[in-house]
């Protein structure tokens, strides 16, 4: 016969929705410090990928964060802000970027397409994951504390 033991914290954090196990939630090292490193990979490659394309770097310095304004979908909720966060930093917006660059001989669109990826290994390398519908904190990679918490 097996025991299941379940922690309080487990159980407060199930009882607010939150799907993310309580394991993760500020846990470093291990799968957590990998997927780290492999956002550093990812932005490292995509810049790359834009330096051999001869995209301007003032382009790229200037259109970085653009995918930072889905955040204001927050502004409807919690559910509408994920999804919002989650189409602009998902490697689908930028696989679509490719595929539309591809089929249109679109320059600017490969660009755009490695500045997106550059984007989406940044945030990973930072902790930010894609976003559970509860609150900007939970995320994929763990929850991510808010400045307020740090404090």
């Amino acid at each position: 016969m097996t025991t299941v033991s379940i922690s309080s914290a487990t159980i407060a954090h199930a009882a607010h929705g939150a799907t993310e196990p309580a394991f993760a939630r500020g846990a470093v090292g291990g799968p957590r410090a990998l997927l780290r490193l492999e956002g550093a990979a990812v932005l490292v490659a995509a810049c790359v990928a834009y330096a051999q394309l001869g995209g301007s770097w003032g382009w790229f310095a200037a259109l970085f964060l653009v995918p930072d304004l889905s955040m204001l979908g927050y502004l409807a909720g919690p559910r509408a802000g994920a999804a919002s966060y989650n189409a602009a930093h998902s490697y689908l917006a930028p696989a679509l970027l490719a595929a539309l660059a591809l089929l249109f001989a679109a320059h600017a669109l490969w660009l755009a397409a490695a500045i997106s990826v550059a984007h989406i290994g940044f945030d990973r390398m930072l902790g930010y994951g894609l976003k559970y519908g509860t609150a900007f904190g939970d995320t994929h990679l763990g929850r991510v504390a808010s400045p307020r918490a740090s404090r």
